[in-house]
C-alpha cells in the first residue's frame, strides 16, 4: 500500500442523487446516502454493479451533476461546478482529431491563458512523463489504441490538477496494453502525489490499482464494503494474497447478484 500520509482531501456525506428517466418517464435513484472520505494522495477504486450510481458519484464530484442531497467538498469547500483542481479522464479518448499530439495537450493551458513560453516547457514535461515525447506530430488516428489514452492523461496532467476522476479508462484496451497503462498510471500516481478515484467493473484491476477498492450495491447504489489493499506496489497479480483479496470481493458482489 502507498504511503497515504496527507489529509482528507474528498468528503462525501450522505450523497443521494435522483433523476428522471425520460424515456421509460420514471424516477430513477442512482445512489442513496454515499458517505465516503478519500486522503490527499489515496488511490480509491469503485466497483459495483451496471447501473449503481458509480459515475454519477463521479460526475458529482467532477462538477459535471448536481447532487439531489447530501454535502460534496473537495478540500474543504463545497463542489459547486468543474474546477482546474480536478481531471476526469473517460473512457473516450477525447482528442481533437484535426489536432496533432502536442496541439491537443497544449489547448487547455492556451484556454487559460498562461504564456506560450511556459506552454512549451509544460508540454514537454507532460509528454515525457507519459512516454509520448517521440509522437508529438503524431495525429490521434496515427496513434495506438494505448497511445490515445496516454495522451488523453497528458492532457489532463498539463493542468497540474490535484485529483484524478477516471471512469473505466482502460475498458476498451486490449488486455495487454490494459496492464501496462496500469502499471504507468500507478507508477505517476505516486510521482505526482495524485488523489485518484477509479471506475472499473474488474475485481482484477481494482485490486491492482487501488488503496481501497469501494464495493457499491446495486441500484440505488450505497457502500457495501471498503476494502483495504494492504500490500506494497507494484502487485502481483498471481501472488496468493492478491487473490484472496480478489476472491474476497468477489464473493461480496456475488452476493448481491
Amino acid at each position: 500500500m502507498s504511503d497515504v500520509s496527507g489529509g482528507l482531501l474528498i468528503e462525501c456525506c450522505d450523497v443521494t442523487k435522483v433523476y428522471h428517466d425520460i424515456h421509460r418517464d420514471e424516477t430513477v435513484v442512482a445512489c442513496k446516502d454515499v458517505s465516503l472520505q478519500i486522503r490527499r494522495g489515496e488511490f480509491i477504486t469503485v466497483i459495483g454493479p451496471s447501473g449503481c450510481g458509480k459515475t454519477s458519484l463521479l460526475y458529482i464530484l467532477a462538477g459535471f451533476e448536481t447532487k439531489s442531497s447530501g454535502r460534496v467538498l473537495v478540500d474543504g469547500h463545497p463542489v459547486e461546478g468543474p474546477g482546474p483542481d480536478r481531471a476526469v479522464v473517460f473512457q473516450e479518448y477525447a482528442l481533437f482529431p484535426w489536432l496533432d499530439l502536442r496541439r491537443n495537450v497544449e489547448f487547455g493551458p492556451r484556454e487559460r491563458g498562461i504564456p506560450p513560453t511556459r506552454i512549451k516547457d509544460d508540454v514537454d514535461r507532460v509528454l515525457r512523463t507519459v512516454g509520448l515525447d517521440g509522437a508529438a506530430r503524431r495525429y490521434p488516428h496515427e496513434l495506438s489504441a494505448g497511445m490515445r489514452q496516454r495522451a488523453a492523461l497528458a492532457r489532463v496532467l498539463v493542468n497540474e490538477p490535484k485529483i484524478l476522476l477516471m471512469d473505466e479508462p482502460f475498458a476498451a484496451l486490449d488486455a495487454q496494453t490494459r496492464l501496462v497503462l496500469q502499471r504507468e498510471l500507478s507508477r505517476l500516481a505516486t510521482e505526482l502525489d495524485l488523489t485518484v478515484m477509479f471506475i472499473t467493473h474488474s475485481v482484477e484491476e481494482a485490486v491492482l490499482l487501488g488503496d481501497r477498492v469501494i464495493v457499491m450495491t446495486p441500484r440505488p447504489g450505497r457502500i457495501r464494503a471498503d476494502v483495504p489493499v494492504p500490500f506494497p506496489r507494484p502487485r502481483d497479480p498471481t501472488a496468493p494474497e492478491f487473490n484472496d483479496c480478489r476472491r474476497d470481493i468477489t464473493r461480496l458482489l456475488e452476493q448481491m447478484m
